[in-house]
């Protein structure tokens, strides 16, 4: 882990999130109480919070349960600050037709636009439950469609990830490896945690050495990089080097941020 950085403890500062296995257990769609009730405190405080996801968009639950000045979804390309859509990436028509031109037979194909989800169902496959909540539009009408994300699902996502950096290095790849190692998602250009944290902390008007973020999996290395302080949430080896501390996982997170919460108090 990194050890030359220092954990800011007096504002100004901006906490960013990632959702699954950070914030929220994979998949979840509440915060828990005990987390939640943290980032109020700290909201109150005076503590700029974000939300920096993979997802395609926050769940309305989630977003509710914390005053968020910032929500950055798509792995950062779509960002929403104070409410308003400030940044949206897009594939350009060239790029798009180069990540559909893969050879992973009977593989599951995401295309992501504007809340909406684009795909066909393999013969036989049963969609995952957040699929089916979600509802979906098969993948012929994503045509002409402002695409912001395509995700891969299958055992060969690796090759076309190598493929992929090949020919369109421009590109943003995450997943493909452990312990997304059937999971490949590809975002435009810029399109990453990172920018996105930069971009959210100049607009709130926090220098980014006094930002933390906290995070679990390869998507959320960009964000670390650029950060005043990290955070990981659980053991994973690739992400470990580039943090500066770790903490078991959601469940251990409304511990550390009350810590944070009563370090602000007593310096106040």
């Amino acid at each position: 882990m990194k050890s030359e950085r220092i954990r800011p403890a007096s504002l100004p500062l901006l906490l960013a999130f990632d959702l699954d296995g950070t914030l929220v257990p994979e998949l979840g769609g509440e915060v828990p109480a005990p987390t939640a009730g943290a980032l109020r405190r700290l909201h109150g405080l005076g503590v700029q919070l974000a939300v920096i996801t993979g997802r395609d968009l926050v769940p309305p639950a989630i977003a509710a349960a914390v005053p968020f000045s910032a929500l950055a979804s798509q792995n950062g390309g779509r960002v929403e600050i104070g409410g308003e859509l400030h940044t949206s990436a897009q594939f350009t028509d060239t790029e798009l037709e180069a990540i559909l031109a893969h050879e992973l037979e009977g593989a599951r194909l995401i295309l992501y636009s504007e809340g909406l989800l684009y795909l066909d169902l393999p013969p036989g496959e049963r969609l995952p439950d957040w699929i089916v909540t979600r509802g979906h539009r098969p993948l012929a009408e994503a045509q002409g469609r402002a695409i912001e994300k395509v995700g891969f699902f299958h055992p060969g996502v690796a090759g076309h990830a190598e493929r992929l950096r090949a020919t369109q290095p421009q590109l943003v790849l995450t997943g493909a490896q452990p312990p997304y190692d059937q999971y490949l998602t590809v975002t435009p250009q810029g399109a990453h945690k990172g920018a996105a944290l930069a971009l959210l902390a100049e607009a709130l008007g926090v220098p980014l050495a006094r930002t933390v973020v906290f995070g679990d999996t390869d998507n959320d290395i960009a964000m670390f990089e650029v950060a005043g302080y990290a955070v990981q949430s659980g053991d994973l080896p690739l992400l470990a080097e580039h943090a500066d501390e770790s903490i078991a996982g959601p469940q251990a997170l409304g511990a550390w941020l009350s810590e944070l919460a009563d370090t602000l108090e007593a310096g106040a």
